[in-house]
């Protein structure tokens, strides 16, 4: 077995005295896709925002490529290759599209064909036709494309997306589906947190389910297909 790309081990954060997570272990290797589940409040996004940096530990481990990034600011664990799509989108109001896609377009870990502007702009033609258009000026739907866009083009090693489907429209829902089973064909390593389980556990390899902050269970996507209690205990579906 290869080293992890991503390893969390016996993580333990806290917010104040208010404890959000206890002693979680993950490992993610290159080219998987992880459903990273559980419901509201469990810890997801804590987890998401330690390990990129934006949330300090009190105990544990996060390495990526055997590196710790334990102090480690967002942007430093940014260039080794780790970029998020983050809930809310976040996408900057006084920016364009092209302006969002070239400021942040970096090859340094391309592999294969480079995610480029243009590349985007072929995934999402929609944006093509709105590169002039200011961040405020876009749709909900229009603003996550702009938002995948943007983490695409810095080529990273490990893509999180983080609640992308969120307030979306059925049809621009599927098309975000259609990008995350895309990038999974291509061998892009990704963590994927989502509500719509039934959509996740065809394109994921495994999941990870936090409980109150812990790990409650880890497996394949056919283990979790095929056992409806998991979902009703830890999903609430």
């Amino acid at each position: 077995m290869t080293e992890p790309l991503l390893s969390v081990q016996n993580l333990r954060v806290a917010y104040g005295v208010s404890q959000v997570l206890f002693d979680v272990d993950a490992q993610i290797r290159a080219g998987e896709v992880i459903g990273l589940l559980g419901r509201n409040g469990m810890g997801k996004t804590t987890l998401i925002r330690s390990i990129i940096g934006l949330k300090g530990i009190q105990s544990g481990s996060v390495a990526f490529e055997g590196r710790s990034v334990h102090g480690s600011r967002p942007d430093a664990i940014a260039r080794m290759g780790v970029a998020v799509v983050p809930e809310g989108r976040q996408v900057f109001p006084n920016l364009s599209v092209d302006e969002h896609l070239s400021a942040f377009a970096n090859q340094r870990h391309a592999r294969g064909k480079p995610w480029t502007p243009e590349a985007v702009y072929e995934l999402f033609p929609r944006l093509a036709e709105r590169k002039t258009n200011m961040g405020n000026q876009l749709s909900g739907g229009e603003q996550q494309m702009l938002a995948i866009g943007r983490a695409l083009v810095t080529n990273p090693k490990l893509l999180i997306f983080d609640e992308a489907t969120e307030g979306l429209a059925p049809l621009i829902r599927e098309e975000i589906w259609r990008c995350i089973e895309r990038l999974r064909q291509t061998g892009q390593t990704l963590i994927v947190v989502d509500k719509y389980v039934s959509r996740l556990v065809r394109i994921a390899d495994r999941h990870i389910i936090l409980e109150k902050g812990k790990v409650a269970w880890q497996g394949s996507s056919a283990e979790l297909a095929s056992d409806q209690d998991i979902w009703h205990r830890y999903l609430g579906v």
